[in-house]
């Protein structure tokens, strides 16, 4: 089995080195993740600029590029065949909700997922940063799954772990993502030569988390499993603007 990893929080992070170590054994494992941390990233591609491909001594690969630069120079440009799974993470933080949209971990196996290659996301849902391998070793557990029986089409899942012992998880749920609250406002700041500048505020506090939704599941030690698609169509919305666009045409 042929793996890609890859992540947002570049290749030094511990939660990328943990997934290397927990899926070892599982197959021939490549890593192509950022030079430096690239968390909020999205899908973002760099088409303004070559990208870089290089190799650390521990063999890890690194792009001058976003999560989504990574998997895609690696499916299309660097690995001489396809591989069976891009798995990204383990992110430092968790992927839940709106999130989801800015994440880099979670864009990174989408970016597979885009290429046709069945992915997975995975986040350790803290910032402590406790139990990595907690996370590496539900990793482990849904890689093997996949071997033994995969889907008949490409998937990709949003992975959330609570940053607990393993011996402490409640077990997996199917969940869908939950919503958050508007984000904090953003933060304003000067500086030295009078500059006015801004951080961008936190994200808002989860609004939809009741049973069945990823956040309910990890708040209460379960492992949140969330299969993503791509189309972002309003499909309820079709027939009030076909008749809107009706209207302004008179």
């Amino acid at each position: 089995m042929r793996i890609l990893l890859s992540n947002d929080d570049g290749y030094l992070a511990p939660g990328l080195i943990q997934l290397a170590a927990s899926l070892a054994g599982l197959g021939e494992i490549t890593v192509v993740a950022p030079e430096r941390n690239r968390s909020g990233a999205s899908n973002s591609l760099t088409l303004d600029r070559p990208l870089h491909l290089r190799r650390a001594e521990n063999g890890f690969q690194y792009v001058n590029g976003t999560p989504s630069d990574c998997v895609h120079l690696a499916v299309t440009g660097v690995l001489p065949e396809q591989p069976d799974m891009v798995v990204s993470g383990i992110n430092l933080g968790a992927n839940m909700g709106d999130d989801t949209i800015y994440s880099g971990t979670v864009a990174a196996a989408m970016e597979g997922h885009l290429l046709g290659v069945p992915a997975i996301a995975i986040s350790l849902a803290s910032y402590a940063g406790k139990h990595f391998a907690t996370a590496g070793r539900v990793a482990s557990e849904l890689v093997q799954r996949f071997a033994a029986q995969g889907f008949n089409y490409p998937v990709l899942l949003n992975v959330n772990v609570p940053d607990c012992p393993y011996e402490a998880l409640r077990g997996i749920q199917v969940t869908r993502l939950g919503r958050r609250h508007k984000a904090e406002p953003a933060v304003k700041s000067v500086t030295p030569r009078g500059e006015a500048v801004y951080w961008i505020g936190a994200a808002g506090p989860a609004a939809d988390a009741g049973e069945g939704t990823d956040f309910y599941a990890v708040d209460n030690g379960w492992v949140s499993v969330t299969p993503l698609q791509i189309d972002l169509t309003h499909a309820g919305q079709m027939a009030d603007v076909q008749q809107w666009i009706k209207l302004v045409n008179g």
